[in-house]
C-alpha cells in the first residue's frame, strides 16, 4: 500500500479545503490529528486528516496544512476552532502527537518519511507491506 501526504498549504484557503475533503469524504475519514511542533522558536501545528485506504487498499491519502497555524495548546485561534467542529461533525476524536519541524529535514520528502514512520509505529496507518 502507498502511503503518501498531500500538502494543501499553510494558509486559511488551505484549511478550508482541508476542512472540504473532510466533510466530503467523511465516510472516508480515519482520523483527525493535529501536529504540535515548535518552529523558529514558536509552537505552531499542523492539521491532519488521516483517510482510509482507497483503490482496492492501494493508497492511503494523508491530507496535511503543514505548520501553519499557532499551536493550540499555546493559542486557541478560529482555524483551530474550525477544525474541532469537523471533528465533532463526523465524532471523531482529534489526535495530539508532538514531531519535529519540517525544517528538522533537508527536504519535505524525507519529513513525510518520517511522519510516516511515526504514525506506523503508533499503528494510526498499516504497517508497510
Amino acid at each position: 500500500m502507498i502511503q503518501k501526504f498531500i500538502e494543501l498549504g499553510e494558509g486559511t484557503a488551505d484549511l478550508y479545503e482541508l476542512l472540504e475533503i473532510g466533510d466530503q469524504m467523511s465516510s472516508r475519514v480515519k482520523h483527525l490529528m493535529v501536529f504540535h511542533t515548535v518552529k523558529n522558536h514558536k509552537p505552531i501545528a499542523s492539521l491532519v486528516i488521516v483517510m482510509e485506504p482507497s483503490g482496492g487498499d492501494k493508497f492511503q491519502p494523508i491530507y496535511i496544512c503543514r505548520e501553519g497555524i499557532p499551536d493550540p495548546e499555546d493559542k486557541q485561534t478560529k482555524r483551530y476552532e474550525m477544525f474541532v467542529q469537523l471533528a465533532e461533525r463526523l465524532d471523531k476524536n482529534i489526535i495530539d502527537l508532538t514531531v519535529k519541524p519540517s525544517d528538522a529535514f533537508y527536504e519535505s520528502d524525507l519529513y513525510y518519511q518520517h511522519l510516516i514512520g511515526i504514525l506506523r509505529m503508533n499503528k494510526y496507518i498499516p504497517p508497510m507491506q
